[in-house]
């Protein structure tokens, strides 16, 4: 009987993670430590790295970190124990990294193993999956996004993990990293805006046109079957006609490669969400409100204005959401056609065998994705509790 009620008090997601951290640790490379960019590296394991003080400390917390996942009740105490394991783990990596990296030398890479990842991923998750037990207020969401993204900085910019590869292609690439930033961001927030522009207008008016809906949805989910390299190559031979023989088009950047294609096909893959999510969310309003508010006195549009899109735009929010983590990661793909960003350095990489440069592109685009998912989820739960 107490054996049961002892399994019973067991994390059933604290045992995943833990199993998922315990075979990382003893069969996964924690770092491959290579000569060049493209050779395949010596993998060692964080067993092997116990003569440094900080894979001492790594592996303590580990272990701590697993037991407070698997018995401990208080999510805070939880919260604590990870976030210090958290910071271990960037410390070891980075100590490692500098230990492995010969004097002088501008040709050796130090690259995070498979190990390295899956732990990050599993002490990630423990973090998220302490805050939502802690049941964090929206706005406290963000800024717990903020203090940790704000403790990955500090470590960025102490130089602890310089000697890390990622970091040394940062460093060689740094001005065209921003520059590929600044227009993956462009790409996927202007998609986002045009996207709105468009498809709330149109949800309104499969919303008002019921016999519209079916038409304009089932027609928006056949551009979501598309595969989107797929997409591309088919917007780029009207955009490249339209280009050669119309002057006014190529000179305000229309071509049949770059960002005119890539934008074209994020809009049209932000517009089901977008629209579909207009026509639920107006669907969600009480007609009673309606009808009260028709009896009023007021006009078509001002109930549209004042009531209906007001209660729904927590659910149109969510679509909107969905849209922009989606084009996030869908621009990387736009780099095969000109279209820039993050996915250049994806694809340089994948072509030379250069994993260290696949990383470069990869890791932001996860982290803009991940940060605009928490930023408007804690939006949207802010302005539900507000409403209710």
């Amino acid at each position: 009987m107490e054996e049961t009620l002892a399994v019973r008090k067991l994390d059933r997601l604290g045992v995943v993670l833990v199993t998922a951290g315990v075979v990382a640790t003893a069969l996964l490379p924690f770092i491959y430590v290579k000569a060049n960019r493209i050779a395949a590296g010596k993998p060692m394991l964080l067993t092997q790295l116990l003569n440094q003080p900080s894979a001492v400390i790594l592996t303590i917390l580990l272990i701590v970190t697993a037991l407070a996942v698997l018995f401990l009740q208080n999510a805070m105490l939880r919260l604590v124990v990870s976030t210090l394991c958290f910071v271990a783990l960037l410390a070891t990596i980075g100590f490692a990294a500098s230990a492995f990296t010969p004097p002088n030398s501008n040709a050796a890479r130090m690259t995070p193993g498979g190990g390295f990842w899956v732990l990050f991923a599993v002490i990630g998750l423990i973090v998220s999956d302490a805050l939502v037990k802690i049941k964090l207020t929206p706005w406290m969401r963000i800024a717990a996004l903020v203090v940790y993204t704000g403790l990955l900085g500090i470590f960025l910019a102490s130089g602890l993990l310089d000697d890390l590869s990622i970091m040394k292609e940062f460093v060689t690439r740094s001005a065209q990293f921003w520059a590929e930033a600044l227009a993956h961001l462009l790409l996927a927030f202007g998609s986002l805006a045009v996207a709105i522009v468009i498809g709330l207008p149109l949800g309104i008016l499969c919303f008002w046109v019921p016999k519209l809906r079916a038409v304009v949805l089932q027609g928006l989910s056949l551009i979501q079957t598309i595969p989107s390299l797929a997409l591309f190559g088919i917007l780029m031979l009207p955009l490249g006609y339209l280009a050669t023989h119309v002057p006014a088009a190529a000179s305000i950047g229309i071509r049949g490669i770059g960002a005119a294609p890539a934008l074209i096909a994020l809009v049209l893959y932000s517009l089901l969400p977008i629209v579909a999510n207009t026509v639920v969310g107006l669907q969600g309003v009480d007609p009673s409100v309606r009808d009260a508010a028709a009896g009023m006195g007021l006009t078509r549009r001002q109930i549209l204005t004042g009531i209906d899109l007001p209660l729904a735009f927590p659910v149109i929010l969510t679509g909107i959401r969905i849209v922009l983590v989606q084009a996030i990661g869908l621009v990387t793909v736009a780099a095969l056609i000109g279209g820039g960003g993050f996915g250049i350095f994806i694809f340089q990489g994948l072509g030379q065998t250069a994993m260290d440069l696949v990383l470069l592109g990869a890791v932001p685009t996860v982290f803009f994705a991940f940060s605009s998912a928490v930023i408007l989820d804690a939006v949207i739960d802010s302005i539900r509790g507000s409403a209710a």
